[in-house]
């Protein structure tokens, strides 16, 4: 392979207009998100010094992401997308407002922390359905892993840049300046987002079918496809066992005592890792061999996270969260990619809504899982022992499913012939 195919392919940028403002709106809205993950989990753990209150928080947004995830995959696939991805931007801003208002109060309410964790979850789980559902009219079919690595490296950028920022910014300014800001994010990716095209349900969905039938529809498609399945279900050993974010503040603090720097620093590793990922993504739309790549890459997440959980040192422990990171942004273009590539376009808001609720959902269980191992085992306890389980489920899977396997984004699409 050429040094220059490992480049990232900037293709649907050149093509679409309607793309460059979703990479543009994506920036925006991903650095701010990254701002009030780590302000709400450091506003959690200074009210309560407890990891398992955070861990808690985050698996009350991701039960309600769940839901808002698996409601926005029926309407994504039942109205004009572009008005669900506007309607849940504006809603997301005033959740964020809530949330900064709270957070500057002399005595800011834990349980209002959890309410709009509810509300936030609810509502960036029907944006999220709707976009990820767009990207494939938006981008065209040929350029799937493309678009999905220059989403990514946009994600990770502000995820890089993110954590960082609000490490200083909640030393200075304070937390509640982390939530302001994600908010005036959100609303100026609306005026991006404003101007791309309608995106109207396409002609093989079924506008009267009960929300209940289309979302079983969507099930029924999953479970009958090996490919999209073991898409679904590898993701789970990373997220489910191997995910240590809830577990960075008593990181950062208690173990290697670097105070809220440390713990910003901690955030942003995976970042760099995956930000690094991307910008060399470029062989991912050309391998024949997508499948394995996609195993390789799990499995390089799971061995980063019991390298982290063993360091002992901050730096040392920076180096393999950033493997982590590297293994995860290949993992997520590649899943993707081979998802929509797979899935027919009257299903890519059920399906792709199933995905998004594994992935985040998952990883607010995880979170939780994570907070409640460290007080059993301790946080380098959890870390280790999570990384390992990671890696023994995802080569058990790269056994038992020869489909998952050998897939590849080469093989014709769902769209072309029937799966």
């Amino acid at each position: 392979m050429r040094l220059g195919e490992l480049v990232i392919d900037i293709e649907p940028l050149r093509r679409s207009g309607a793309f460059r403002r979703v990479f543009a709106a994506q920036t925006l809205s991903v650095l701010g998100a990254s701002l009030t993950n780590v302000g709400v989990n450091l506003q959690v753990y200074h009210l309560t010094k407890s990891s398992l209150q955070v861990g808690l928080v985050s698996l009350t947004f991701g039960i309600a992401l769940l839901v808002g995830l698996v409601v926005g995959g029926v309407v994504a696939d039942r109205t004009d997308r572009r008005k669900v991805i506007l309607g849940s931007r504006l809603l997301a801003a005033l959740v964020l407002a809530g949330f900064s208002v709270n957070a500057a109060l002399p005595s800011p309410s834990l349980a209002f922390v959890y309410l709009a964790a509810v509300l936030a979850g609810v509502v960036f789980g029907i944006g999220g359905s709707a976009l990820m559902a767009a990207i494939p009219a938006i981008s065209g079919p040929k350029l799937l892993a493309a678009a999905g690595a220059l989403i990514t490296v946009t994600s990770q950028f502000g995820a890089m840049v993110g954590p960082a920022l609000a490490g200083v910014i909640a030393a200075g300014p304070g937390i509640a300046a982390c939530f302001a800001a994600d908010a005036l994010g959100y609303l100026l990716s609306v005026v991006l987002l404003w101007f791309i095209p309608a995106l109207p349900p396409g002609e093989h969905v079924d506008t009267q079918q009960h929300p209940i039938k289309s979302m079983l529809e969507g099930f029924k498609f999953v479970k009958g496809n090996q490919v999209v399945l073991g898409l679904l279900l590898i993701d789970m050993w990373a997220m489910l066992f191997a995910m240590p974010y809830a577990l960075f503040p008593q990181m950062g603090t208690d173990v290697f005592h670097g105070g809220p720097t440390a713990v910003g620093l901690l955030y942003t590793a995976p970042a760099v890792g995956a930000f690094l990922g991307a910008l060399t993504s470029g062989w991912t739309g050309r391998t024949k061999r997508t499948g394995r790549a996609l195993i390789a890459s799990v499995l390089l997440w799971g061995v980063a996270i019991t390298g982290f959980g063993l360091s002992g040192n901050l730096w040392l422990g920076l180096v393999f969260l950033a493997l982590a990171g590297l293994g995860d942004t290949v993992s997520e273009i590649l899943r993707r990619a081979l998802l929509q590539h797979y899935t027919p376009d009257h299903l890519q808001g059920r399906v792709g809504s199933l995905w998004l609720a594994q992935a985040t959902g998952g990883s607010a269980v995880g979170n939780a899982e994570a907070g409640l191992a460290a007080k059993l085992l301790g946080g380098p306890g959890a870390i280790v022992t999570g990384g390992v389980v990671c890696v023994a489920g995802v080569a058990a899977m790269a056994v038992f499913l020869p489909k998952l396997r050998e897939a590849s984004l080469q093989a014709p699409s769902a769209d072309e012939v029937k799966i």
